[in-house]
């Protein structure tokens, strides 16, 4: 179950973060995506932790 929540919270900041930033630019987007991914990690092991272990 650790996997599948880090996975869906990767998906879903790596999205924000990309749509945050692509009316700026594409490397905005690309970093903001790659900030999202990070935070998705952390978002996605905390609601595992908390909820399913």
């Amino acid at each position: 179950m650790n996997k599948l929540s880090i996975f869906v919270g990767v998906t879903i900041f790596s999205s924000l973060g990309w749509w945050m930033g692509q009316g700026i630019g594409v490397m905005t987007a690309f970093t903001l995506s790659s900030v999202g991914s990070v935070i998705g990690v952390y978002v996605g092991w905390r609601v595992n932790r908390n909820h399913f272990g």
